[in-house]
């Protein structure tokens, strides 16, 4: 009678089966293989690869594009017509998306490192590529809805490159084990020369990358400039409704020194403060006016304006994701906000000693007001007694007939038109604003305003770079910034770069040092190590080696030597690769 007795006890492998269990749905010991990926693999993991990469694109564009929330919802507001927070599923669906990819990354990274074969399940591949799909859709939809927006990657980088580039350098480094096991283990290929050289090229371009960044707080603190004067955009936009007077009340509050508004005139001639070009956004004209909320916002008189709830949209959508941080006095108090005229405003900025910058609207060609605008707004500035120097006038037209006022303008020019046009003040937004741009206009005596600027790491890059004042939807932000997040010199970031790359270089030679010090001992140790799972038994198509042959023979043999049947004959080396028991035939 022949007695099965296990060939070798294996030991659990939990960690194991759960990164093969998860990535490839591989639970059992005898679903997994250390066999070579195959092409089709290989090529699911370049897709994994891609989606990655790009997913990490997406997300830090959108995390330093935080700046400008409000304009891209806004923009899509004047596509549709209905005002809603794009930014919320978008923000989820990246989470997510960066969330799910990077965990299959790490675990297809274990499965090379462990030596074991990439077999992604078959739902991962559907979500790969639904989250590669996605992506590319997203990125398609804001090039046309939000294409200006792309610039703010190359600013963000004069912030974050350095950290960036140690960040990269660690990751580069780190991967440097991968590769080196994936050369020395292995017999020489074309292939393995090809991913040794793409490894040495990556690494000498991270090595030499900060030849390329500008970083302008990359510089000796005693040439900083003082720090930026903050204009109040709309007032305090992301704490109360926007051209409101509460408003330019709370600006004032957080240290503004200047106010911007954005200026219409009504059809009776009084200027008042309005963004859009319609009053269904900020006001309750659905309620009001049904019929006519879709009409601009000039054709209605002031008597009708002011009729109009101007706090109530502010509440109920929270544009900024603040209102559940405003007191409920406060909310009360904003619930009963209406339009703000212009001459409210300038009253308010006398009052506080502080400028206002006017951004005039010129009402269209068939309004009655088309030709009048100009003297409008000059009664409404004469009639808030406010300092014509400490008004900003921004129009390019009737340049000539304003007397006293500072000639400002949002377009970007030459320092020598500018001179002809008599303009001392230039508006900007950041995506135009390069370092050398600022210098040249700073160095002609003209005033540079930066729009807008909401995030702390934009207004110290900007502090570093000379701009003596930024236009602002946070005030409240930026006036926790008393100085830049962070400030080097010339002499201690070339100290910090030359010092990383000599470490990584170091760690990269330590690394395949000891991989291959490692493997030389493995292979002059006599006896080579053997892994329980490459003696699979009922592998016909795969020949036997040595080292598997000598395994197994240790294995039966320790069986006979645990007392079992010395009367099996015992075949160790069949042609058809099976071993094979029968009983001893008697003599």
């Amino acid at each position: 009678m022949v007695k099965h007795q296990p060939l070798q006890v294996y030991e659990k492998q939990i960690f194991l089966s759960i990164i093969t269990g998860i990535y490839g749905c591989r639970w059992k010991r005898y679903q997994r293989s250390q066999d070579d990926s195959s092409k089709w693999e290989c090529l699911w993991f370049t897709i994994l690869c891609s989606s990655f990469f790009l997913l990490l694109f997406w997300t830090y564009f959108w995390l330093v594009a935080q700046n400008d929330f409000n304009d891209f919802n806004w923009s899509v507001y004047n596509r549709t017509g209905e005002w809603t927070d794009e930014t919320i599923p978008i923000v989820a669906s990246t989470t997510v998306g960066i969330s799910y990819i990077t965990f299959l990354v790490i675990l297809a990274l274990f499965h090379i490192s462990l030596g074991q074969q990439l077999n992604l399940f078959w739902l991962h591949k559907i979500g790969v590529l639904a989250t590669l799909a996605t992506t590319i859709s997203g990125v398609v939809s804001v090039d046309d809805i939000w294409g200006d927006e792309w610039e703010v990657l190359f600013i963000s980088l004069q912030a974050t490159a350095p950290f960036l580039h140690i960040g990269a350098l660690a990751t580069v480094t780190a991967m440097g084990w991968l590769v080196a096991g994936y050369i020395v283990r292995r017999q020489r290929s074309n292939f393995q020369m090809m991913v040794l050289a793409v490894y040495i090229i990556i690494l000498a371009a991270l090595y030499l990358a900060p030849l390329l960044f500008t970083c302008p707080c990359v510089m000796d603190r005693h040439s900083l400039k003082p720090r930026p004067e903050i204009i109040g955009r709309r007032g305090a936009p992301m704490m109360a409704p926007e051209n409101t007077v509460l408003s330019f009340n709370r600006a004032l509050q957080q240290g503004a020194t200047s106010l911007e508004a954005d200026v219409t005139i009504s059809v009776d001639g009084v200027p008042f403060l309005m963004r859009d070009r319609t009053l269904r956004r900020t006001t309750d004209v659905r309620k009001v006016f049904p019929s006519r909320q879709y009409e601009d916002a000039s054709f209605f008189n002031w008597t009708e304006i002011r009729t109009l709830n101007a706090g109530q949209w502010f509440l109920e959508s929270d544009p900024f994701w603040t209102v559940a941080t405003i007191t409920p006095k406060d909310q009360a108090r904003i619930e009963n906000q209406t339009v703000c005229s212009l001459v409210d405003m300038l009253r308010l900025a006398a009052r506080a000693n502080a400028s206002a910058l006017l951004n005039i609207r010129k009402p269209p060609a068939q309004h009655p007001r088309a030709r009048s605008w100009f003297m409008d707004t000059l009664w409404a500035v004469q009639k808030a007694a406010i300092p014509t120097k400490r008004v900003m006038w921004s129009p390019d037209t009737d340049r000539g007939r304003v007397r006293g006022f500072q000639q400002s303008t949002q377009e970007k020019l030459s320092v020598q038109e500018m001179r002809q046009r008599g303009i001392t003040s230039l508006t900007l937004h950041y995506s135009k604003a390069s370092h050398k741009d600022i210098q040249e206009y700073l160095a002609n005596n003209v005033s540079v305003t930066v729009y807008p600027v909401n995030e702390a790491w934009l207004y110290s890059t900007l502090w570093c770079s000379g701009v003596p004042s930024v236009s602002s939807d946070a005030p409240h932000v930026l006036r926790k910034v008393p100085y830049p997040i962070w400030l080097m010199s010339q002499t201690a970031y070339y100290f910090i770069w030359i010092a990383s790359d000599l470490f990584s270089l170091a760690v990269v030679f330590v690394i395949f040092a000891f991989q291959n010090y490692h493997m030389i001992r493995w292979k002059m140790s006599g006896i080579q190590s053997c892994n329980p799972e490459q003696i699979v038994l009922n592998v016909v198509t795969r020949p036997q080696t040595r080292e598997v042959n000598i395994m197994k023979e240790k294995l039966l043999f320790s069986e006979l030597g645990n007392g079992h049947s010395s009367a099996e004959e015992i075949s160790l080396y069949p042609e058809n690769g099976y071993a094979t028991y029968s009983p001893e035939e008697p003599i």
